[in-house]
């Protein structure tokens, strides 16, 4: 996911996509840590220096969207995390479970009204992102199994860069593909066009100069 927003976002450097980093709420609380969040309206960077945690009293931005991944077994996700998260007033709270199989493995919930409601869209467009997510089996980092992934308003999967990246070389083969085709073909019509000139001449017809 960061690597595709850094890719989409490029140019943008009003946001930040914390992975595995504690958020500070208050001096006096542990920080809880989830396994992503993203913020918007923040500094991407601070000058050279980078972020060690995400302290809500500095930043003064509680993160928009959080993310949880259930590894072994479930670590408070369903119970005091997605309370604390509430607390906090992050908008949108996501828990993926890989190892699930008779229930769904994303669950996407949306704060409203103090409390989270389970979404059931997959993807799930957010406006006050402009981003959706979802998940969906593909082969990434030469690995094939689910992933999750950002989509447009029209639940178009954007690619990762990896993608991207082999889209614009065979992109860039086609154009010298076709280049090359438009070179042959140049040839040969010159080769007939002198062939036609030989033929002439041999009539005693001198050929036009275009």
């Amino acid at each position: 996911l960061k690597s595709i927003l850094r890719m989409l976002w490029e140019e943008r450097m009003d946001w930040f996509f914390g992975i595995d980093m504690a958020i500070y709420s208050d001096p006096e609380r542990p920080p809880i840590v989830p396994d992503g969040f993203l913020s918007l309206n923040v500094e991407r960077v601070f000058d050279e220096n980078l972020r060690l945690s995400y302290t809500l009293w500095e930043e003064e931005v509680t993160p928009i969207l959080v993310l949880e991944v259930v590894s072994t077994k479930p670590g408070g996700e369903y119970t005091t995390k997605l309370q604390e998260y509430a607390r906090l007033g992050v908008l949108y709270y996501i828990i993926y479970n890989p190892k699930r199989r008779r229930k769904a493995r994303l669950e996407i919930y949306q704060l409203q009204n103090g409390s989270y409601q389970l979404q059931t869209a997959n993807p799930l467009w957010m406006p006050e992102i402009g981003l959706g997510i979802g998940c969906e089996p593909a082969n990434y980092d030469g690995l094939t199994r689910e992933w999750l992934y950002w989509y447009d308003e029209n639940d178009r999967r954007y690619p990762t860069p990896y993608e991207r990246a082999k889209t614009e070389s065979q992109r860039a083969e086609l154009e010298s593909q076709r280049a090359e085709l438009e070179s042959q073909r140049a040839n040969l019509e010159s080769q007939r066009a002198d062939r036609l000139a030989a033929q002439l001449r041999a009539l005693g017809i001198e050929p036009e100069v275009s």
